[in-house]
């Protein structure tokens, strides 16, 4: 379930006009419409990291390589749906995911990334209409560690693909080899509102679920994994493509409203680039971001609570003192 929401946004005109005069010292125009940001903390957490020299590989349709918000973002990515070296987005979920995670910010243009000093790898394994194999997923998971990904993003939340995932044990390796290098592995539980185990329980991944504004479970959100994390995932605004696809059919401004557990996942991993930055490896990474999630009124669909990143850098940064 990715429910995409009207939203009035600058013209790409006006963006890339706004690109070519920004700097780093002007505030996003759409910031305050990113009401996730503040749910989890993530800006007071940027006065001790923002993610710097961490690479993101968001293992998607791939994105927009050129979009006024992302473009000197990126590092080297791979197309393997069509194998080649460009892995430009046909279909709009990959832009959007890059955006949450490490959007350009404080540039003037658009909106603020989750962690502002990390880098996007961007691997494309899914098809203009969202759909892909296990076979090149792996493929794309195996690629992205192999080519220095700190973080791997896997917002495989659709339902249709992730009850086809669920159907064989492949991914787990290609996880344990990501891990095994050196990468942590954040994947979004899926969108039936279901209660299931994804991966097996040994396999190192930090399964995802969506919050709402209000604190709650979003009802599309899956539950039921273990040591599972939410963030937020309902109405999340971000990047979308300048030109036409599946996602933007309608509207080609470059920015839009999205929700499912796609949209919580790379929060997540925003999260975790900011402790990589912090020094801290995989396993401390993970076991950080759990220790630290909330969970006042032991909501069981939040599974262990909704991630807190100032919580979690804190913890890092005193782990260091």
């Amino acid at each position: 379930m990715r429910i995409r929401t009207p939203f009035v946004a600058a013209t790409v005109a006006t963006l890339l006009l706004a690109t070519a005069c920004g700097d780093d010292s002007k505030p996003d125009p759409m910031r305050d419409d990113q009401w996730a940001l503040d749910a989890i903390a993530l800006p007071d957490a940027w006065d001790t990291s923002k993610g710097d020299d961490t690479v993101i590989a968001v293992v998607d349709t791939g994105a927009d390589l050129d979009h006024p918000d992302l473009k000197g973002r990126f590092v080297d990515g791979y197309d393997f749906v069509d194998n080649d070296d460009e892995p430009k987005d046909l279909n709009g979920h990959g832009t959007h995911v890059s955006g949450i995670a490490a959007a350009h910010t404080d540039n003037g243009v658009g909106i603020a990334g989750g962690a502002p000093g990390a880098k996007i790898m961007p691997v494309r394994v899914l098809g203009a209409d969202g759909s892909g194999s296990n076979g090149n997923i792996t493929k794309g998971i195996v690629w992205a560690a192999d080519h220095g990904a700190d973080v791997i993003n896997l917002s495989l939340g659709e339902g249709e693909l992730m009850t086809k995932l669920l159907q064989g044990g492949i991914l787990n390796q290609a996880i344990q080899h990501a891990h095994d290098k050196g990468a942590v592995v954040v994947a979004a539980a899926g969108n039936d509102g279901a209660d299931t185990q994804p991966y097996k329980v040994e396999t190192p991944v930090l399964v995802v679920g969506a919050s709402t504004r209000q604190g709650t479970a979003a009802s599309f959100s899956n539950f039921g994994a273990e040591q599972a994390v939410s963030a937020p995932g309902d109405g999340i605004l971000s990047t979308l493509p300048t030109y036409r696809t599946k996602e933007t059919l309608k509207d080609t401004s470059g920015y839009g409203e999205l929700s499912g557990t796609s949209m919580a996942a790379p929060y997540v991993s925003a999260l975790a680039a900011l402790l990589h930055d912090e020094g801290l490896n995989p396993d401390d990474i993970m076991a950080t971001i759990r220790e630290t999630a909330t969970n006042p009124k032991k909501l069981s669909k939040l599974g262990l609570g909704i991630v807190d990143a100032e919580a979690a850098v804190k913890k890092a940064d005193d782990k260091d003192d």
